[in-house]
């Protein structure tokens, strides 16, 4: 460790932080031919007459790695990663979830349970259900109206709280028409049955009606957002920059995500980004299989509760 001007201590580097420098910086090592995993297994004897012919070393690469998750996005697709999309992927994810799902339930809970018979509800209805096959892109120009423009006071403008606002608002439709599916399988005799004790309709649908149904709900809560993961329009419309490699700080910073990286990535016409545009589908791809996992665990044990 050394000081410089009373400075914070600067950590010595270790010797594969020097040797990446060395190659990056003096030998100026790059990736001239890349090949995809099939063609590395079934034309090895092309592939080394290639680089034997033009002068050049063979290395087997695998993109999927850990220096591939944390890295920052570069400009040199053998060094870039996707740590700042993975950060911002996440913090939108959430920021969907905890305004989705509340607002969702608590909808359909009003709708099934409070609401009257009447025609400006069952108004309200008929649009729920024509808003959950809207194309994602028209939810992207809301948020940008609603969000951006009208709340930028509250979002600061393109910010990962607008996109998490504006993937939340997508989610909205398909949560409360599965969860008034949930709620309207609740049997009736489990109502009266509370009613006959005295509890009030507030208590009967808090202790009753959501345990029962909770299951339920938490299988579209897991279909609305597995679809918002992916969506790549309404972030482009909202703001979502193609070029970042400053991680975001918190909910007002500016973001890029997993899908707009492999968009981006995926538009070049050099060879090598095909490569790393795989490599992030397939983490896109692990993303969603965890977060799915993680729902269903959660489904599982409010369903082992119930039936306890």
């Amino acid at each position: 460790y050394r000081k410089l001007n009373s400075e914070k201590p600067i950590q010595a580097r270790n010797s594969e932080d020097l040797r990446d420098l060395f190659r990056a910086h003096v030998i100026k090592e790059r990736v001239a031919i890349a090949w995809s995993l099939a063609q590395s297994l079934t034309k090895q004897k092309e592939i080394r007459a290639a680089t034997q012919e033009q002068g050049l070393t063979l290395q087997f690469r695998n993109w999927v790695g850990l220096r591939f998750l944390l890295s920052p996005q570069s400009s040199e697709a053998d060094i870039s990663g996707i740590r700042t999309a993975l950060i911002g992927s996440l913090l939108i994810i959430i920021i969907a979830i905890v305004f989705s799902v509340p607002v969702g339930v608590a909808t359909a809970l009003f709708l099934e349970e409070y609401a009257r018979a009447n025609r400006v509800n069952r108004l309200i209805q008929i649009n729920i259900y024509n808003l959950a096959g809207i194309p994602s892109i028209v939810y992207g120009l809301l948020g940008l109206v609603l969000f951006v423009r009208m709340l930028e006071p509250l979002t600061q403008g393109r910010t990962i709280l607008s996109a998490g606002l504006t993937l939340g608002l997508m989610c909205l439709p398909i949560i409360i028409i599965n969860s008034q599916e949930a709620i309207r399988a609740v049997p009736n005799s489990l109502r009266y049955s509370s009613y006959g004790l005295g509890a009030t309709k507030w208590q009967t649908v808090w202790h009753h009606v959501l345990p029962y149904s909770a299951e339920r709900i938490l299988t579209g809560v897991i279909l609305a957002i597995s679809r918002a993961v992916g969506e790549t329009a309404p972030l482009v419309v909202v703001g979502a920059a193609t070029f970042i490699s400053v991680d975001p700080t918190g909910i007002f910073s500016r973001f890029t995500a997993l899908p707009i990286q492999v968009y981006q990535w995926a538009s070049r016409p050099q060879q090598i980004y095909q490569h790393t545009a795989a490599a992030a589908v397939v983490v896109l791809i692990v993303l969603i299989v965890l977060l799915n996992i993680s729902l269903f665990i959660v489904r599982n044990h409010l369903s082992k509760q119930d039936k306890l």
